[in-house]
């Protein structure tokens, strides 16, 4: 049963009232009851009881920015621990996200590998498995509500806690039916001190948000045949011989060493018609290492079109309808073709489709059975397979960009997955960033493809990683850099990098620190609106009472720091937003307002052309689902005592848990 079952049925148990308090009380304890799955010991974090206290919020580092054009993509990279980050993220991006795709400790127990409330977890720690799976449950809790309904979630793990993450990802995070298969990677490299099997794989497994959503999308878990371009290059640069006279390269390989004269390879030259082509084609194809699949597109027809010939026999094993006998006729002998002995693959409406587009093959009379013709172009991608191959290291990259970094994931690998398994992602997060290669694969993909897919980067700041290493190869590879061979590689320019620290203000609800939320949160709507160009002063505005942002495409943004009785702002900020032109959608307005209620009749006058939200409300309501995930809406007996006013802020999440 899904967790949102069992709250439906929980939510009608409550309102039987033909059942006692008692047996409301007892069925539902006896629904809530764990059948199946992981039992942990839950130690609550450093970092976990520090949100008691706090709120988080981010804070831009602006002399970091690297900004090429508001036109590309604004990548984020944010320096913090992540679970306060993710926190922060639900205000932002809460069901905005389309790939999760983390690389989180594996939980090895080799030193400065994984950290828990300010110690590292050795290999002998008596409590490790628990520690790790209250470490990364509640971060993946969080991080779940980030995705979009079409969303997934791609894990990379090693043996050492595949087994516990595939469970708690089944029955905590997930659910069986949201399971979308497990990728095992073969780094065909084994590893050389093994006790036992020498390791050489590690697995990526796959979630969705809502498994019937995301296999609607066109291409999902599918990858484009990896050697289809070159066939197809290949084919056209054969077929375009046909009539032209000349020696085939196969033969030019074997007379080569033997410098005949003009006159006699004159001798070797023939003159290529389709049935050469296709011989000289097919014998490339032999000598390739390509697969068995992309090898059976073996065939150039007479218009220069790839294909593969393929039976239209009805492939179950129970006998199809009536509508799948009916015969086809030979084109020229004007016969009926033999019917496969269970009917044909397709109804008959599709097998005429099939005839006036010529993709069904007829042999030389109606004694052959027709097959379908299948154009590589039109089958460019296949389904994404179980098992990666790829060896590769860019230990060589860091030595060229001049950063440490032990063991990099490879960019061709996260590319891989990046595209292989979401066929159109917009957004991208990676809250264990390591050395960002997330990023980078998103940027080069980008390049390849001319997409606008954006990334946002969490990571600590751990012997200065995120300063020094996240930041600073993603620095390079977008400004450009010189390789080992002292040439200039490129930068992939397109793209704006921006680097933000999380912050913290008191959780205490009193009007001095809503104001406080307020002020400190601009940097929080300028990434959920993704609106960075600051039109505050220009339009004569004073940045300690409004700032004002766009997108440069039609957006705009408007956060007001004080109290709505500021009429004096609000008339200015009318006076603003009636002189806008060209919106793309309404203007978002964010204002401080004390009492929760919505600002719509202060601004009555240009209704039509905004959207009001109160502040801090909206953060607080952000974050509350969120505090429920964490339990921080549960007094721990060893954490301080916050401000009364607190019971304001979790009031709401007690009523509905």
């Amino acid at each position: 049963m899904r967790k949102e079952e069992k709250h439906k049925l929980i939510n009608k148990l409550k309102s039987l009232e033909s059942l006692s308090t008692e047996e409301r009380s007892y069925l539902i304890d006896l629904l809530n009851q764990k059948k199946y799955g992981l039992v942990w010991e839950d130690k609550p974090e450093a970092v976990e009881e520090q949100l008691r206290q706090h709120l988080p919020v981010l804070e831009e580092v602006a002399a970091k920015a690297i900004v090429n054009g508001e036109e590309h993509p604004n990548h984020i990279l944010i320096e913090g621990d992540n679970l306060h980050a993710l926190t922060a993220l639900t205000f932002t991006h809460e069901g905005k996200v389309d790939v999760i795709y983390i690389d989180p400790p594996y939980n090895t127990g080799k030193e400065n590998e994984f950290r828990y409330n300010d110690k590292w977890i050795l290999k002998d720690h008596p409590f490790k498995h628990s520690l790790w799976l209250n470490f990364i449950s509640k971060r993946l809790s969080i991080a779940k509500k980030l995705l979009s309904k079409t969303g997934v979630m791609v894990i990379h793990i090693d043996e050492n806690e595949f087994d516990a993450l595939n469970l708690l990802l089944e029955t905590e995070i997930f659910s069986e039916e949201d399971f979308l298969g497990a990728v095992i990677w073969n780094k065909q490299n084994p590893k050389g001190d093994a006790k036992g099997v020498a390791t050489m794989h590690e697995y990526v497994l796959i979630y969705a948000k809502d498994k019937q959503s995301f296999t609607a999308l066109e291409n999902a878990l599918s990858r484009s045949k990896p050697n289809a371009v070159q066939i197809l290059n290949k084919a056209k640069k054969l077929y375009s011989k046909i009539g032209k006279t000349e020696i085939p390269d196969a033969i030019k390989e074997v007379i080569k060493p033997f410098n005949f004269s003009k006159e006699a390879l004159d001798d070797f030259k023939v003159t290529y018609d389709l049935e050469l082509v296709n011989k000289e084609f097919q014998s490339w194809l032999n000598r390739q290492d390509f697969s068995g699949g992309e090898k059976a597109y073996k065939f150039i027809d007479e218009n220069g079109f790839v294909y593969q010939s393929v039976s239209m026999a009805w492939p179950n094993k129970e006998q199809a309808p009536d509508d799948y006998y009916i015969p086809l006729t030979h084109p020229i002998t004007r016969r009926a073709c033999p019917v496969p002995s269970r009917g044909w693959r397709n109804p008959s409406k599709t097998m005429e489709s099939l005839l006036e587009r010529n993709l069904i093959l007829f042999g030389d009379d109606e004694s052959t059975q027709p097959r379908r013709k299948y154009l590589l172009e039109e089958n460019l991608f296949e389904n994404t397979p179980s098992i990666y191959n790829n060896g590769s290291s860019d230990d060589e990259l860091f030595k060229t960009l001049e950063i440490e970094f032990p063991y990099p994931k490879p960019v061709s690998a996260s590319k891989y997955f990046l595209q292989a398994i979401h066929p159109n992602p917009k957004i991208i997060l990676d809250f264990f960033a390591g050395s960002g290669t997330t990023l980078h694969a998103t940027m080069q993909l980008n390049a390849e493809d001319g997409g606008k897919r954006q990334c946002i980067l969490v990571t600590n700041n751990e012997n200065n990683i995120c300063e020094e290493v996240t930041y600073e190869r993603n620095r390079r590879v977008i400004q450009g850099y010189t390789n080992s061979k002292g040439q200039e590689v490129a930068g992939l320019t397109q793209n704006n990098l921006r680097y933000y620290k999380s912050g913290f203000v008191p959780s205490m609800v009193t009007e001095p620190h809503k104001r406080m939320l307020t002020q400190h949160s601009t940097e929080l709507l300028c990434i959920k609106e993704d609106c960075y160009i600051d039109l505050t002063e220009a339009n004569g505005f004073n940045p300690a009472q409004c700032r004002l942002f766009s997108n440069g495409k039609g957006k705009h943004l408007t956060v007001v720091y004080h109290s709505r009785q500021q009429t004096e702002v609000c008339e200015q900020l009318i006076g603003y937003i009636k002189g806008l032109q060209s919106l793309a959608e309404p203007v978002r307005l964010y204002a401080f307002s004390p009492e929760k209620e919505t600002l719509a009749e202060d601004f009555w006058e240009v209704a039509d052309k905004i959207e009001a939200v109160p502040l801090p409300e909206a953060i607080y309501n952000a974050y509350k689902a969120t505090f429920r995930v964490l339990k921080l809406d549960r007094k721990s007996p060893t954490a301080p005592v916050v401000e009364a006013a607190e019971a304001d802020l979790f009031a709401t999440t007690q009523a509905e848990a």
